[in-house]
């Protein structure tokens, strides 16, 4: 793709599933990638299994603002300055909203909503001074039609929806863009935690037109592609790939 070879991405959440395929499809087009990521074995395995050699994994708890600070630090120190954000963290479990309690709703509001914040405050300050920059928030189809057992999460998600709309606004004359990619149902670690054993998966499955649950490199292409010049004309976007579960 256009624009990305050589280009300095951080990327969250790189040390299984989506974030994973995404890394190693940013070294594949040539991109320097940092992977942040509190599974800090997970993030090496991703840095050494990355094409090029140049990925390099940090430790870190992206709703932490100190770690997040020192880790692009560290980063920008030993690649130059990040052209790019990719904000693939998430995490949550089925619960009814009624039942869960605060110290749930905390940690899936820190995970999926405070650090993609706390990210954007940090690395997409420098995009801006610099005028010019690209950021793709993994949000979730949860987060446009709802999800039953994943309200907080679907909260936050919807959050990042309008957030990335907002903040694409905000940026667009400095040169930044955003957009928000929506995977839906995906055959993930999160998702395993959420079918529990059960037949769900096949049921969705069965729902989807495509007539399969999504995998991890079904969407690392379109991070790609939304970090790449590309889509330099694109912002502001809320972009679904469900495989037609769900169409607007």
């Amino acid at each position: 793709m256009r624009g990305l070879s050589g280009k300095r991405i951080i990327l969250t959440g790189g040390a299984s599933g989506i974030g994973r395929t995404a890394a190693l499809r940013l070294a594949e087009e040539g991109c320097i990638v940092g992977i942040f990521d509190l599974n800090e074995a997970g993030a090496q395995e991703t840095a050494a299994l990355c094409a090029g050699g140049q990925a390099m994994a940090f430790k870190v708890d992206i709703a932490n603002r100190a770690q997040v600070k020192a880790a692009m630090e560290a980063f920008e120190q030993a690649r130059g300055p990040t052209d790019g954000l990719a904000n693939v963290a998430g995490w949550d479990t089925p619960i009814p909203f009624l039942d869960t309690d605060e110290d749930f709703w905390d940690k899936v509001i820190n995970i999926n909503l405070r650090g993609p914040l706390v990210m954007h405050h940090v690395v997409v300050r420098g995009m801006a001074a610099r005028g010019s920059g690209r950021v793709v928030n993994v949000a979730s189809d949860a987060g446009r039609v709802g999800s039953s057992g994943e309200a907080v999460y679907s909260a936050c998600k919807g959050g990042m929806i309008a957030f990335t709309k907002t903040m694409a606004r905000e940026l667009a004359r400095k040169g930044v863009t955003l957009n928000a990619l929506c995977p839906g149902p995906t055959d993930t670690p999160l998702f395993e935690n959420f079918t529990n054993g059960t037949n769900l998966g096949d049921a969705l499955a069965k729902a989807i037109p495509l007539r399969r649950i999504g995998q991890p490199d079904d969407y690392a292409g379109m991070i790609a592609f939304l970090l790449s010049d590309d889509a330099a004309y694109m912002t502001g976007q809320a972009i679904s790939v469900s495989g037609g579960l769900t169409m607007v």
